[in-house]
């Protein structure tokens, strides 16, 4: 799924890992990616924690899609900071599912925290 994923991939996202429900993703904050206050606009943000997620709840396949998420910004990033992204299943049940991410700066520091929500569709999206 990573290989196809375009958007994440132009952005510099690495994928570190996923499997068993969970995953890892890095991305380094570029000048290109600074709102108006010199900080990592929210969206790419945003992206790097739902990528993380979508890694996570494919990573026992069948085909899952996310039905929503929202994100806490704690901290901001900066140009040349790189961003870690660990997802972890909380829980499934039926088609649907349960992930916590966690977004932290190179210091260790907590720039956000992510929930999202996957579903199973009943067919896979067409593509």
């Amino acid at each position: 799924m990573f290989a196809a994923d375009m958007a994440s991939r132009g952005l510099g996202i690495e994928l570190v890992e996923a499997g068993d429900g969970a995953a890892v993703a890095r991305m380094p904050v570029t000048e290109a990616m600074l709102n108006g206050h010199a900080i990592a606009h929210g969206g790419f943000v945003f992206l790097l924690a739902d990528t993380a997620f979508a890694l996570a709840c494919n990573s026992r396949g069948p085909v899952t899609v996310a039905a929503g998420g929202e994100i806490t910004f704690v901290r901001p990033a900066r140009a040349g900071d790189l961003l870690t992204a660990r997802a972890t299943e909380r829980t499934r049940y039926g088609r649907s599912g349960i992930y916590d991410v966690t977004v932290t700066r190179d210091d260790g520091e907590v720039v956000a925290e992510f929930r999202g929500r996957s579903r199973t569709p009943a067919s896979p999206p067409s593509t």
